[in-house]
């Protein structure tokens, strides 16, 4: 049987070691942290169960199309329920738009603000469905491997103006502001600046009005877990607590991993999720091709870090309080600016704030509440901060604020309190720079000019994951590690069955 080992279980690598599972190889997945998941780490205080990372779960039919690949369904692994309003949005001046997947009720919600753009605001849905066949259905799992593959997609690319930004695109069809960033701020959730990611991520709006906004009761962890579940029925081998320091390789191939224990897991193949500079800087550190592409590669834009905090109360969800919220500052494009380009903290934030037991009770004890709450931040390279020392500082001026604009008496029901910042990305999550999203998606890091699913000169070296093609977001990882697999089935498949 063909040995495969994926290094890093965050959702791409969860995603393409059940896909090689599935097909024959006799595949190992290897994660440093003592708990499976990447990103999409747990945290269990005093009680309360905090999801680290994505809580936003979209397109379940790239999820479903996992468990099926096995006969099996999802359903029978973790339960989603849908959330309404996907999200609710709210600004200073006391304006609040409800996000949901109700044409009629958008349009109410539209009109009050400009009637015109009620009719601007369907074309914008008629052209972003058009991005989503193009760019999700048609590109979303296609390996870009050389420059020919994006040469045969450019026209119809420059046809749907990705060259635009997409703050800029949604601009050309609605007039509001504050609608305007309603309906380009999601580029953020995938570590893109609106005012220069591409048009092409207007297919994000598409995405979520197709197959809805989801969450996993239990949290994503459960979800997670539900993967490893499928994963191990299958017959696949998880390690955990097994950090890998060291991809092995002779001349042009891949032969394993040495983990830092020393021990070696041989392999005719690997695979790694973990950050895409940490792949080539630090685990191909003894091989030249290691060197030669994070030199390349720390010479790209990276996307913003975050500041995370989760926090548990000792009383239950406000009534008026939904499950996702976005809480839009005094500045947009300005903050924006400043969280892509620093040089400093700003002042001033916009935040995500996730409140979880509105949907799961369960997930705090009885009559209390578990929140998350993040702010967009410059990452390592773009603001030299002293997260020890200014870490709490910033915590208790992101929950003051959240007590006057959200959650009345916060800090005098809090119970409980931990913090996430970009110093942790890096130590934690080995994430270049402190990054949480790997390489920004502007148009000249997207596609062929995104890191590759396989590498170029190792040939049974592959690669999934927020810096690959498509990119960051649990649907796109989830492509990435679609787009993985079929290389390594091309490359390896036929002697994988007939070693069976």
């Amino acid at each position: 049987m063909t040995k495969a080992v994926v290094i890093g279980s965050g959702f791409g690598g969860l995603a393409l070691a059940v896909r090689l599972q599935s097909a024959g190889f006799e595949t190992t997945l290897v994660e440093a942290r003592d708990k499976p998941g990447g990103r999409a780490y747990v945290y269990e205080d005093d009680g309360f169960v905090f999801d680290a990372g994505p809580t936003v779960i979209t397109d379940p039919a790239c999820l479903e199309e996992l468990f099926a690949l096995s006969g099996r369904k999802l359903s029978d692994y973790v339960t989603l329920v849908p959330v309404s309003p996907f999200y609710q949005l709210r600004w200073e001046d006391g304006d609040v738009f409800d996000y949901v997947n109700d044409q009629e009720e958008l349009d109410r919600q539209i009109a009050k603000r400009n009637p015109d753009d009620v009719e601007g605001y369907r074309r914008f849905l008629a052209y972003s469905e058009e991005l989503y066949h193009e760019g999700y259905e048609k590109l979303g799992a296609a390996p870009f491997l050389d420059f020919k593959s994006m040469v045969r997609v450019a026209p119809q690319l420059i046809r749907l103006q990705s060259w635009r930004t997409r703050y800029a695109k949604v601009a050309t069809f609605i007039k509001d502001e504050h609608l305007r960033q309603a309906f380009s701020f999601h580029t953020l959730l995938v570590g893109g600046n609106p005012f220069s990611t591409s048009a092409i991520y207007g297919l994000i709006h598409a995405l979520e009005r197709r197959g809805g906004v989801w969450f996993a009761m239990g949290g994503t962890g459960a979800l997670v877990a539900g993967i490893i579940r499928l994963f191990e029925d299958l017959g696949g081998t998880v390690r955990l607590s097994a950090p890998v320091a060291q991809i092995m390789t002779q001349g042009d191939r891949a032969t394993g991993v040495q983990l830092a224990s020393d021990e070696t897991l041989p392999a005719d193949l690997v695979a790694s999720n973990a950050d895409i500079v940490h792949t080539y800087k630090a685990l191909l550190s003894e091989n030249a091709r290691g060197a030669a592409e994070s030199k390349r590669l720390t010479n790209k834009r990276f996307s913003n870090s975050l500041f995370v905090i989760y926090f548990g109360l000792d009383r239950e969800v406000p009534n008026d309080l939904e499950h996702h919220v976005i809480l839009f500052g005094p500045r947009y494009r300005e903050l924006i600016a400043d969280i892509f380009k620093g040089p400093s903290l700003p002042d001033d934030f916009s935040l995500y704030l996730h409140a979880p037991s509105k949907t799961d009770p369960g997930l705090a004890p009885e009559g209390q509440s578990a929140y998350y709450v993040l702010a967009p931040v410059p990452h390592l390279g773009a603001a030299d901060i002293d997260w020890e020392m200014e870490g709490p500082k910033y915590r208790d001026r992101i929950l003051a604020y959240l007590e006057e604009h959200a959650i009345p008496r916060l800090r005098e029901t809090m119970v409980t309190c931990r913090i996430f910042t970009p110093a942790d990305f890096s130590t934690e999550l080995n994430a270049h720079m402190g990054s949480a999203f790997s390489l920004e998606p502007i148009l000249l890091q997207s596609a062929y000019f995104r890191g590759h699913n396989r590498d170029d000169k190792i040939s049974n070296l592959y690669l999934v994951g927020a810096g690959t093609h498509p990119g960051a977001g649990v649907p796109g990882v989830v492509g990435s590690a679609k787009a993985t697999a079929s290389l390594v089935l091309e490359d390896f498949a036929p002697t994988a069955v007939a070693a069976e």
